[in-house]
Protein backbone atom coordinates (compact mmCIF):
# COMPACT_ATOMS: atom_id res chain seq x y z
CA UNK A 1 0.00 0.00 0.00
CA UNK A 2 1.26 3.76 -0.66
CA UNK A 3 2.84 5.16 2.50
CA UNK A 4 0.41 8.05 3.66
CA UNK A 5 1.20 11.06 6.49
CA UNK A 6 3.00 9.30 9.17
CA UNK A 7 1.08 8.77 12.53
CA UNK A 8 4.11 10.47 14.78
CA UNK A 9 3.96 13.88 12.69
CA UNK A 10 5.35 17.14 14.49
CA UNK A 11 6.17 16.35 18.09
CA UNK A 12 3.59 18.35 20.41
CA UNK A 13 4.06 20.53 22.77
CA UNK A 14 4.46 19.18 26.33
CA UNK A 15 1.81 21.28 27.96
CA UNK A 16 -2.22 20.08 27.73
CA UNK A 17 -4.00 21.30 24.55
CA UNK A 18 -6.57 23.84 25.53
CA UNK A 19 -10.29 23.66 24.31
CA UNK A 20 -9.53 24.98 20.94
CA UNK A 21 -6.80 23.54 20.44
CA UNK A 22 -8.36 19.94 20.23
CA UNK A 23 -11.39 21.15 18.09
CA UNK A 24 -9.18 22.88 15.60
CA UNK A 25 -6.97 19.31 15.64
CA UNK A 26 -9.90 17.24 15.21
CA UNK A 27 -11.56 19.81 12.46
CA UNK A 28 -8.28 19.54 10.72
CA UNK A 29 -8.72 15.46 11.10
CA UNK A 30 -11.58 14.97 10.83
CA UNK A 31 -12.11 13.37 6.83
CA UNK A 32 -9.44 10.80 7.81
CA UNK A 33 -11.11 10.01 11.50
CA UNK A 34 -14.50 9.71 10.13
CA UNK A 35 -12.92 7.23 6.91
CA UNK A 36 -11.12 5.14 9.98
CA UNK A 37 -13.88 5.14 12.03
CA UNK A 38 -16.76 4.30 8.80
CA UNK A 39 -14.21 1.38 7.99
CA UNK A 40 -14.34 -0.14 12.03
CA UNK A 41 -17.98 0.61 11.88
CA UNK A 42 -19.39 -0.19 8.81
CA UNK A 43 -22.07 2.82 8.53
CA UNK A 44 -21.42 6.59 8.03
CA UNK A 45 -24.14 7.50 10.46
CA UNK A 46 -22.57 5.53 13.41
CA UNK A 47 -18.73 6.72 11.76
CA UNK A 48 -20.29 10.49 12.52
CA UNK A 49 -21.42 9.82 16.26
CA UNK A 50 -18.04 8.04 16.94
CA UNK A 51 -15.81 10.75 15.85
CA UNK A 52 -18.11 13.29 17.53
CA UNK A 53 -18.02 11.55 20.68
CA UNK A 54 -13.66 11.67 20.26
CA UNK A 55 -14.37 15.34 20.29
CA UNK A 56 -16.14 14.97 23.99
CA UNK A 57 -13.82 12.50 25.07
CA UNK A 58 -11.10 14.88 24.04
CA UNK A 59 -12.09 18.00 25.30
CA UNK A 60 -12.80 16.32 28.85
CA UNK A 61 -9.02 14.62 28.68
CA UNK A 62 -7.13 17.34 27.50
CA UNK A 63 -5.80 18.05 30.56
CA UNK A 64 -4.17 14.30 30.79
CA UNK A 65 -2.60 14.88 27.09
CA UNK A 66 1.50 14.66 28.17
CA UNK A 67 2.19 15.65 24.69
CA UNK A 68 3.88 12.46 24.45
CA UNK A 69 2.66 11.38 20.79
CA UNK A 70 1.27 13.87 18.00
CA UNK A 71 -2.35 15.20 18.87
CA UNK A 72 -3.51 13.87 15.54
CA UNK A 73 -2.14 10.46 17.58
CA UNK A 74 -3.95 11.28 20.55
CA UNK A 75 -7.41 11.52 18.61
CA UNK A 76 -6.70 8.56 16.68
CA UNK A 77 -6.68 6.14 20.17
CA UNK A 78 -9.59 8.17 20.93
CA UNK A 79 -11.45 7.29 17.95
CA UNK A 80 -10.38 3.49 18.73
CA UNK A 81 -11.42 3.07 21.65
CA UNK A 82 -14.67 5.31 20.75
CA UNK A 83 -15.36 2.65 17.89
CA UNK A 84 -14.34 -0.63 20.13
CA UNK A 85 -16.41 0.02 23.24
CA UNK A 86 -19.13 0.66 20.15
CA UNK A 87 -18.55 -3.13 18.87
CA UNK A 88 -18.19 -4.39 22.48
CA UNK A 89 -21.81 -5.77 21.86
CA UNK A 90 -20.37 -8.61 19.27
CA UNK A 91 -22.46 -6.80 16.36
CA UNK A 92 -21.36 -7.26 13.40
CA UNK A 93 -22.81 -5.68 9.76
CA UNK A 94 -22.73 -7.48 6.60
CA UNK A 95 -24.31 -7.73 2.94
CA UNK A 96 -27.37 -9.58 1.77
CA UNK A 97 -25.01 -11.51 0.07
CA UNK A 98 -23.00 -12.42 3.85
CA UNK A 99 -26.23 -13.94 5.17
CA UNK A 100 -28.09 -16.16 3.04
CA UNK A 101 -28.60 -17.74 -0.50
CA UNK A 102 -29.54 -16.06 -3.53
CA UNK A 103 -32.90 -15.72 -4.17
CA UNK A 104 -34.64 -16.66 -7.18
CA UNK A 105 -36.39 -13.89 -9.18
CA UNK A 106 -40.02 -15.42 -8.30
CA UNK A 107 -39.53 -15.02 -4.79
CA UNK A 108 -41.90 -13.10 -2.39
CA UNK A 109 -40.04 -9.74 -1.11
CA UNK A 110 -39.11 -10.16 2.67
CA UNK A 111 -40.28 -7.69 5.30
CA UNK A 112 -37.37 -4.72 5.64
CA UNK A 113 -34.88 -5.21 8.41
CA UNK A 114 -33.11 -2.77 10.65
CA UNK A 115 -30.88 -0.66 8.72
CA UNK A 116 -28.12 -1.88 11.57
CA UNK A 117 -27.74 -4.68 10.29
CA UNK A 118 -26.17 -3.72 6.57
CA UNK A 119 -23.01 -1.94 5.62
CA UNK A 120 -24.09 0.88 4.31
CA UNK A 121 -22.46 3.71 1.91
CA UNK A 122 -20.54 6.74 2.74
CA UNK A 123 -20.30 9.95 0.58
CA UNK A 124 -16.97 10.10 -0.32
CA UNK A 125 -16.15 13.86 0.71
CA UNK A 126 -16.90 12.62 4.07
CA UNK A 127 -14.58 9.60 4.66
CA UNK A 128 -11.79 10.16 2.09
CA UNK A 129 -9.29 13.43 2.71
CA UNK A 130 -8.73 14.82 -0.61
CA UNK A 131 -5.51 16.88 -1.15
CA UNK A 132 -1.78 15.40 -0.43
CA UNK A 133 -0.44 12.92 -2.88
CA UNK A 134 -2.55 11.62 -5.30
CA UNK A 135 -1.88 8.03 -4.27
CA UNK A 136 -2.78 8.32 -0.80
CA UNK A 137 -6.31 9.18 -2.03
CA UNK A 138 -6.89 6.65 -4.53
CA UNK A 139 -5.79 4.25 -1.45
CA UNK A 140 -8.22 6.24 0.75
CA UNK A 141 -10.78 5.62 -1.81
CA UNK A 142 -10.41 1.64 -2.56
CA UNK A 143 -10.45 1.22 1.26
CA UNK A 144 -13.64 2.28 1.91
CA UNK A 145 -15.23 0.48 -0.78
CA UNK A 146 -18.12 -1.65 0.38
CA UNK A 147 -16.90 -5.10 -0.54
CA UNK A 148 -13.58 -4.41 2.22
CA UNK A 149 -15.19 -2.32 4.71
CA UNK A 150 -17.77 -5.79 4.43
CA UNK A 151 -14.75 -8.42 4.51
CA UNK A 152 -13.34 -6.49 7.45
CA UNK A 153 -16.68 -6.75 9.53
CA UNK A 154 -15.30 -10.47 9.99
CA UNK A 155 -12.58 -9.37 11.89
CA UNK A 156 -12.43 -9.58 15.81
CA UNK A 157 -12.89 -5.62 16.56
CA UNK A 158 -8.59 -5.16 17.73
CA UNK A 159 -7.89 -7.12 14.41
CA UNK A 160 -9.87 -4.83 12.45
CA UNK A 161 -8.15 -1.73 14.21
CA UNK A 162 -4.68 -3.75 13.86
CA UNK A 163 -5.44 -3.83 10.01
CA UNK A 164 -6.93 -0.97 9.56
CA UNK A 165 -3.93 1.14 11.11
CA UNK A 166 -0.59 -1.20 9.24
CA UNK A 167 -1.92 -1.49 6.00
CA UNK A 168 -4.64 0.73 5.31
CA UNK A 169 -2.97 4.00 6.96
CA UNK A 170 0.62 2.60 6.98
CA UNK A 171 1.25 3.28 10.69
CA UNK A 172 4.65 1.34 12.43
CA UNK A 173 4.56 -1.41 13.99
CA UNK A 174 5.52 0.37 17.40
CA UNK A 175 3.07 2.99 16.75
CA UNK A 176 -0.21 0.91 16.59
CA UNK A 177 1.51 -0.95 19.99
CA UNK A 178 1.46 1.89 21.39
CA UNK A 179 -2.32 3.41 20.23
CA UNK A 180 -3.76 -0.22 21.18
CA UNK A 181 -1.74 -0.34 24.68
CA UNK A 182 -0.49 -3.42 23.34
CA UNK A 183 3.17 -5.13 22.17
CA UNK A 184 4.82 -4.94 18.68
CA UNK A 185 4.77 -8.72 18.82
CA UNK A 186 0.95 -8.58 19.68
CA UNK A 187 0.25 -6.10 16.47
CA UNK A 188 2.15 -8.43 14.04
CA UNK A 189 0.89 -11.43 15.19
CA UNK A 190 -3.06 -9.67 14.93
CA UNK A 191 -2.35 -8.52 11.54
CA UNK A 192 -1.00 -11.92 10.58
CA UNK A 193 -4.85 -13.53 11.33
CA UNK A 194 -6.49 -10.48 10.14
CA UNK A 195 -4.96 -11.06 6.82
CA UNK A 196 -5.53 -14.43 6.63
CA UNK A 197 -9.25 -14.11 7.81
CA UNK A 198 -9.44 -11.31 4.76
CA UNK A 199 -7.57 -13.83 2.54
CA UNK A 200 -10.33 -16.27 3.13
CA UNK A 201 -13.08 -13.53 2.81
CA UNK A 202 -11.20 -13.25 -0.66
CA UNK A 203 -10.37 -9.25 0.17
CA UNK A 204 -7.01 -7.60 1.17
CA UNK A 205 -5.96 -4.09 1.35
CA UNK A 206 -3.63 -4.88 -1.11
CA UNK A 207 -6.22 -6.38 -3.81
CA UNK A 208 -8.19 -3.10 -2.69
CA UNK A 209 -5.84 -0.73 -3.78
CA UNK A 210 -5.68 -2.36 -7.67
CA UNK A 211 -7.52 -0.53 -10.86
CA UNK A 212 -9.89 1.88 -9.46
CA UNK A 213 -9.51 4.64 -12.15
CA UNK A 214 -12.36 5.57 -14.05
CA UNK A 215 -10.95 5.63 -17.64
CA UNK A 216 -13.08 6.04 -20.70
CA UNK A 217 -14.00 2.51 -21.11
CA UNK A 218 -15.45 2.74 -17.27
CA UNK A 219 -17.11 6.05 -18.10
CA UNK A 220 -18.83 4.70 -20.57
CA UNK A 221 -20.25 1.67 -19.42
CA UNK A 222 -21.82 3.64 -16.65
CA UNK A 223 -23.27 5.80 -19.66
CA UNK A 224 -24.44 3.02 -20.85
CA UNK A 225 -25.40 1.60 -17.35
CA UNK A 226 -27.41 5.13 -16.81
CA UNK A 227 -29.24 5.26 -20.26
CA UNK A 228 -30.70 1.88 -19.96
CA UNK A 229 -31.78 1.96 -16.52
CA UNK A 230 -33.45 5.33 -17.15
CA UNK A 231 -35.34 4.17 -20.30
CA UNK A 232 -35.50 0.31 -18.61
CA UNK A 233 -34.50 -1.17 -21.12
CA UNK A 234 -33.87 -4.08 -19.13
CA UNK A 235 -32.17 -6.33 -22.25
CA UNK A 236 -29.77 -3.56 -23.03
CA UNK A 237 -28.70 -3.27 -19.32
CA UNK A 238 -28.06 -6.87 -18.63
CA UNK A 239 -25.63 -6.65 -21.20
CA UNK A 240 -23.47 -4.53 -19.15
CA UNK A 241 -23.56 -7.44 -16.46
CA UNK A 242 -21.18 -9.99 -15.42
CA UNK A 243 -23.09 -13.43 -16.44
CA UNK A 244 -23.14 -14.08 -12.67
CA UNK A 245 -23.66 -10.21 -11.65
CA UNK A 246 -25.51 -9.83 -8.03
CA UNK A 247 -28.34 -7.06 -7.22
CA UNK A 248 -28.28 -7.00 -3.77
CA UNK A 249 -31.47 -4.06 -2.00
CA UNK A 250 -30.86 -3.26 1.78
CA UNK A 251 -32.81 -3.48 3.85
CA UNK A 252 -34.13 -6.01 2.36
CA UNK A 253 -32.45 -9.63 3.23
CA UNK A 254 -32.37 -10.92 -0.02
CA UNK A 255 -30.48 -10.72 -3.48
CA UNK A 256 -30.56 -12.43 -6.79
CA UNK A 257 -27.60 -13.68 -9.12
CA UNK A 258 -27.23 -13.89 -13.18
CA UNK A 259 -29.04 -12.22 -15.83
CA UNK A 260 -31.91 -14.26 -16.18
CA UNK A 261 -33.07 -13.75 -12.21
CA UNK A 262 -32.25 -9.91 -12.21
CA UNK A 263 -34.04 -9.31 -15.65
CA UNK A 264 -36.90 -11.13 -14.31
CA UNK A 265 -36.79 -9.27 -10.41
CA UNK A 266 -36.76 -6.23 -12.57
CA UNK A 267 -39.29 -6.93 -14.83
CA UNK A 268 -41.57 -7.84 -11.97
CA UNK A 269 -41.06 -6.84 -8.45
CA UNK A 270 -39.03 -3.58 -10.04
CA UNK A 271 -41.20 -2.43 -12.64
CA UNK A 272 -42.25 0.48 -10.72
CA UNK A 273 -38.74 1.85 -11.53
CA UNK A 274 -39.33 2.52 -14.70
CA UNK A 275 -39.06 6.27 -16.04
CA UNK A 276 -36.69 6.94 -13.19
CA UNK A 277 -34.36 9.49 -13.28
CA UNK A 278 -30.49 8.72 -11.84
CA UNK A 279 -28.22 11.48 -10.27
CA UNK A 280 -24.42 10.64 -10.23
CA UNK A 281 -23.03 10.56 -6.58
CA UNK A 282 -19.09 9.47 -5.59
CA UNK A 283 -20.05 6.81 -2.57
CA UNK A 284 -17.75 4.78 -0.75
CA UNK A 285 -14.95 4.84 -3.43
CA UNK A 286 -16.72 3.71 -6.13
CA UNK A 287 -19.56 5.20 -8.90
CA UNK A 288 -23.58 5.67 -7.46
CA UNK A 289 -26.58 6.94 -8.40
CA UNK A 290 -29.34 8.47 -6.67
CA UNK A 291 -32.34 6.67 -8.53
CA UNK A 292 -35.75 9.36 -8.47
CA UNK A 293 -38.73 7.48 -9.10
CA UNK A 294 -41.42 9.11 -10.55
CA UNK A 295 -43.95 10.64 -8.20
CA UNK A 296 -48.22 10.22 -8.21
CA UNK A 297 -48.37 14.16 -8.16
CA UNK A 298 -45.63 14.79 -10.57
CA UNK A 299 -41.92 15.06 -10.42
CA UNK A 300 -39.80 12.32 -9.00
CA UNK A 301 -39.35 11.06 -5.52
CA UNK A 302 -36.26 9.95 -3.93
CA UNK A 303 -36.16 5.89 -4.12
CA UNK A 304 -32.71 4.21 -3.78
CA UNK A 305 -28.77 5.22 -3.57
CA UNK A 306 -27.41 2.49 -5.98
CA UNK A 307 -23.28 1.70 -5.91
CA UNK A 308 -22.32 0.16 -8.82
CA UNK A 309 -18.72 -1.72 -8.19
CA UNK A 310 -17.21 -2.79 -11.55
CA UNK A 311 -14.70 -5.58 -12.79
CA UNK A 312 -13.16 -6.74 -15.85
CA UNK A 313 -15.33 -3.84 -17.63
CA UNK A 314 -18.54 -5.17 -16.84
CA UNK A 315 -20.52 -4.67 -13.61
CA UNK A 316 -20.10 -6.69 -10.65
CA UNK A 317 -22.68 -6.10 -8.44
CA UNK A 318 -25.42 -3.48 -7.87
CA UNK A 319 -26.08 -2.71 -4.47
CA UNK A 320 -29.46 -0.26 -4.16
CA UNK A 321 -30.02 1.15 -0.77
CA UNK A 322 -33.75 1.38 -0.15
CA UNK A 323 -33.44 3.85 3.02
CA UNK A 324 -33.72 6.87 1.07
CA UNK A 325 -35.27 9.31 3.50
CA UNK A 326 -31.89 8.59 5.77
CA UNK A 327 -29.52 8.22 2.81
CA UNK A 328 -30.12 10.99 0.63
CA UNK A 329 -29.67 14.24 3.40
CA UNK A 330 -26.55 12.02 4.65
CA UNK A 331 -25.12 12.05 0.59
CA UNK A 332 -26.71 16.45 0.22
CA UNK A 333 -29.19 15.03 -2.13
CA UNK A 334 -33.03 16.18 -1.99
CA UNK A 335 -35.96 14.39 -1.59
CA UNK A 336 -37.77 15.54 -4.23
CA UNK A 337 -37.12 16.42 -7.85
CA UNK A 338 -39.57 18.82 -10.38
CA UNK A 339 -40.23 17.37 -13.81
CA UNK A 340 -38.04 20.33 -15.25
CA UNK A 341 -35.02 19.88 -13.83
CA UNK A 342 -34.54 15.54 -13.90
CA UNK A 343 -33.09 14.01 -17.38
Amino acid sequence: MTVRESSSGAAAAPQAPGAEEVERGLERHRVELTGYCYRMLGSAFEAEDAVQETLVRAWRGADRFEGRSSLRSWLYRIATNVCLDSLDAGKRRARPMDLSPASRADAVLPDPTSEGMWVEPAPDGRVVPEGGDPADVVVGRESVRLAFVAALQHLPPRQRAVLILRDVLAWKASEAAELLGTSVPSVNSALQRARATLAEAGASAEQTAGGSGLDEQHEALLERYVDAFERYDLHALTTLLHEDAVLNMPPFPMWVRGHDDIRDFMATVGAGCAGSRMVPVAASGLPGYAQYRPAPGGGYRAFALQVIEVEGGRIRTMSSYHDADRLFPLFGLPLDLPAESAG
